[in-house]
């Protein structure tokens, strides 16, 4: 049995979590900062954490995924863009304990700069176990020339290839119910 939970929000705010089945996350943010707390306490279970947001302000996004107990696993995706001339920043840390044995915990952070924002991604790992599989990664950049070159050869327009790779960034899962993130959608269409 899984839990499925939906967050949008567009003002500042605290979340915390404390994981006890299988749950998918999905967090969508318009220009606010957040500071987000899961703590994994119980064993054999499986957290999938999407957070995707737009960003016109400076703004922070801080998580902290706690593997409190042995074989719990994470995914946590960060995917953000920055549209003005703004600071955005990820500081995201994934924890396993020295008594938390055959965790995995894992980050994919990423964020696009549409101008020229100053965005900041910390991915940190702080493992006091050996019998962990952990990784992170981080990508700040641009959209890249080719790829909406190769869409615009395929007859779509420069403002809709645009639109389709913001799309297909900040709605990164098949999974969702795109009826609950209208606002969101209609978010990405404005930039």
């Amino acid at each position: 049995m899984s839990k499925t939970i939906y967050i949008l929000d567009n003002e500042n705010k605290d979340y915390k979590y404390n994981i006890e089945e299988d749950t998918i996350i999905y967090h969508f943010s318009i220009n606010s900062s957040s500071n987000v707390e899961i703590n994994m306490n119980k064993e054999n279970t499986t957290l999938y954490y999407y957070y995707n947001n737009i960003n016109y302000d400076n703004n922070t996004f801080n998580i902290k995924v706690n593997h409190n107990v042995s074989n719990t696993h994470s995914e946590v995706f960060n995917h953000g863009v920055n549209v003005y001339d703004n600071y955005l920043t990820y500081s995201v840390d994934g924890t396993v304990l020295k008594n938390s044995s055959k965790c995995i915990c894992n980050q994919d952070n990423q964020i696009i700069n549409i101008n020229n924002g100053k965005s900041t991604i910390k991915p940190n790992l702080f493992i006091d176990n050996y019998d962990v599989d952990s990784n992170h990664s981080a990508y700040i950049g641009k959209f890249k020339d080719e790829t909406l070159f190769y869409l615009m050869s395929r007859g779509i327009s420069k403002r809709s290839a645009y639109l389709l790779l913001l799309k297909s960034f900040l709605i990164n899962s098949d999974s969702i119910d795109l009826n609950k993130i209208d606002e969101f959608i209609l978010e990405i269409n404005k930039i």
